[in-house]
């Protein structure tokens, strides 16, 4: 299948994903986004592509506002600072609740300083499955980019969010900051009760107060799937398909299964072996942990903030 040509159309080769990607924000929204200065109280959610971010905006919003839910789709309400231009959306403007509240993909040595950083990390294997299916339908036909080719010769080189590894590595020194705190994905999901009521902690919400609860309840898998358009991205693609030369049909969601541990049953070894190789080269020689269950064990020892 031809994977060029004016005609709007959906990518169908690891080239052709990256190209459209291309076009999917402008140089002058993503300066917006970096020259974005915060208050000491802003929130930035911070994370690599698909490792919890969607879930954190609404885990934040919801403790925040005792449960709103009167937005389009959660953008709106917690901006992504690198495509809220794009989105006609001002980053300085007052937010419905305190404290501001951002998403983020940037490593930490671009992203803006000055406020709080939430940083939710993932099972990096788990990061590329749901990566893989979130494309799926939207940025590149069904079943026409293997798994295999989309992890090795389009995620491995660098995706707009760079490099899994080395963006987690960026955020490492954050850990022990005071105005920081650390989540594993994998331990949200399974008790999301107790890693809401981190989140509250950190934003200065008393664990016991009734917006953790309404939060934790409106952050579970089942009222965010029944709550769709919401959490689907249809105001970026809206807003950015045009751009990328991708056509206005198709849909995808950002939330899936919410599940840890099932990317290993759908990549190739092959696959496997260079994301252990990676880790190896990059994540282990600056944090001394040798896998990506020796970090989930050390980040979940760390304290509340």
């Amino acid at each position: 299948m031809n994977d060029t040509g004016s005609t709007p159309r959906r990518a169908t080769t690891a080239d052709g994903i990256r190209r459209r990607m291309a076009g999917f924000s402008t140089r002058e929204g993503i300066e917006k986004g970096l020259n974005f200065r915060p208050q000491p109280t802003d929130v930035l959610i911070a994370t690599y592509p698909k490792a919890g971010t969607t879930l954190m905006q609404q885990i934040v919003h919801g403790l925040r506002t005792g449960g709103d839910m009167n937005f389009d789709e959660i953008t709106q309400v917690v901006p992504w600072l690198e495509l809220a231009h794009d989105l006609g959306l001002d980053l300085d403007s007052p937010q419905r609740a305190q404290p501001r509240a951002f998403k983020t993909h940037l490593s930490r040595d671009l992203a803006p300083k000055g406020g709080r950083n939430l940083f939710v990390v993932r099972d990096p294997v788990d990061s590329l499955v749901s990566f893989f299916h979130f494309y799926s339908g939207w940025v590149f036909e069904p079943g026409t980019v293997s798994i295999r080719d989309f992890a090795l010769d389009f995620v491995l080189h660098g995706t707009r969010s760079g490099r899994y590894w080395e963006h987690l590595v960026s955020w490492w020194p954050e850990r022990l900051n005071p105005d920081a705190l650390w989540l594993c994905f994998e331990d949200i999901v399974a008790d999301l009760p107790t890693a809401t009521a981190r989140v509250a902690r950190f934003l200065g919400l008393d664990p016991e107060h009734p917006n953790v609860r309404i939060a934790t309840r409106q952050a579970s898998i089942d009222f965010m799937r029944k709550s769709g358009s919401r959490f689907d991205d249809h105001l970026v693609r809206n807003a950015r398909n045009a751009a990328c030369g991708l056509p206005t049909s198709g849909a995808t969601s950002k939330v899936r299964k919410g599940k840890s541990g099932e990317g290993f049953r759908e990549v190739p070894p092959e696959v496997i072996e260079a994301w252990n190789r990676e880790w190896k080269k990059v994540v282990e020689p600056t944090t001394g942990l040798g896998s990506y269950a020796d970090l989930r064990r050390a980040v979940g020892g760390l304290s509340c903030g």
